[in-house]
């Protein structure tokens, strides 16, 4: 069964045709953060496996029975006056049958004025879309390994466009519980368009990742590894802003180093005191610092912080993730235990 489940998870990660980031393809807003936790451990963290039932937005395997009747709402007032949040649900059925869990991410772009060809006004016209997903966790028996799938529904409302889409998330995660460690494989968005907004099908941003994690012994820390975009090398691309013109005026584009290259695909994040009442989580994302620094300027891009506190049945999420000098962002989340655990 393993040998199988493995061989499957390969061969999906080798399709190059859908190889996409950024710009490359539809539906972009399916590979933002879930929650302000995973958001102040630098994003896209896929290996906890606790209450967290907003997690499963991002790796269908981490469903489990500590979210049976957990129901979270989060929020974030993100870059350019665009909003976004997530709400996530999970019950469980039975301990044969395990949990499902229930999910939605919605993007509202906010309002823009319109206008024809020749600049007169077409009137005000605005952007949104939305993913209703469900999922489900399976335990191989016999074994340290869990897998889950998530089916998404996709709509897409551009001014006048609409899109209709579909897609599937596939999670592997390993877990170690004499070492507390955890280890996970996510494969994300393998789908399609139903309707376009023109008539041009395009590709769903197609992402995989793996991730580690582990609490350590003696200290009440819990450390996150997590490699992004791997189904892409190089993600790391020049930067034209950063050209150099000699006296000669002679151009030099930025050079891109593989150790650079390779560092790009790389978040770190820690939770301290991740079993408790009180956590302070800390992030890095070296492909967002390194794409939005600026040259000869220290503005810590890339770093991210945030807090959660456990009060009776309500679980209170804050995150601070910084991306620039002038603009950050603020991801709040509530979390309420409905069974009063």
């Amino acid at each position: 069964m393993i040998k199988r489940i493995s061989t499957f998870y390969f061969l999906l990660i080798a399709i190059p045709a859908f190889a996409q980031l950024g710009g490359e393809a539809t539906y972009q807003f399916l590979n933002l953060v879930s929650s302000p936790r995973q958001a102040a451990l630098g994003g896209k963290i896929i290996t906890n496996f606790d209450y967290d039932v907003t997690e499963a937005l991002y790796n269908p395997a981490s469903i489990n029975h500590d979210m049976h009747n957990q129901l979270a709402v989060n929020y974030s007032s993100y870059l350019g006056g665009v909003s976004y949040g997530t709400a996530a649900y999970a019950y469980t059925w039975d301990r044969h049958i395990q949990t499902f869990h229930f999910g939605v991410t919605y993007v509202n772009y906010g309002s823009f004025d319109g206008y024809d060809l020749d600049g007169n006004s077409t009137g005000a016209f605005n952007g949104n879309e939305t993913a209703i997903s469900a999922g489900y966790n399976y335990y191989i028996a016999g074994t340290d390994f869990y897998v889950g799938v998530n089916a998404k529904l996709i709509t897409s409302a551009l001014e006048q466009y609409n899109s209709f889409g579909g897609a599937l998330d596939f999670g592997v995660m390993y877990i170690n519980m004499d070492l507390d460690f955890h280890a996970a494989l996510t494969v994300r968005n393998v789908g399609t368009q139903f309707s376009t907004y023109a008539g041009q099908h395009e590709p769903l941003p197609l992402e995989v990742n793996f991730g580690m994690s582990q609490t350590l012994e003696n200290v009440p820390i819990r450390w996150h590894l997590t490699l992004e975009n791997l189904q892409k090398w190089p993600i790391g691309v020049s930067n034209p802003a950063r050209a150099t013109t000699d006296l000669e005026g002679n151009q030099t584009q930025e050079k891109v180093s593989f150790f650079n290259k390779g560092l790009r695909h790389l978040i770190l994040g820690a939770e301290l005191f991740p079993g408790r009442g009180f956590n302070v989580r800390l992030g890095y994302n070296f492909r967002r610092a390194e794409e939005l620094r600026i040259v000869d300027q220290r503005n810590f891009s890339g770093l991210s912080v945030g807090v959660g506190i456990k009060l009776n049945k309500l679980r209170f999420s804050y995150t601070h993730a910084r991306y620039t000098s002038a603009s950050n962002t603020s991801f709040f989340g509530l979390q309420i235990d409905l069974d009063g655990r």
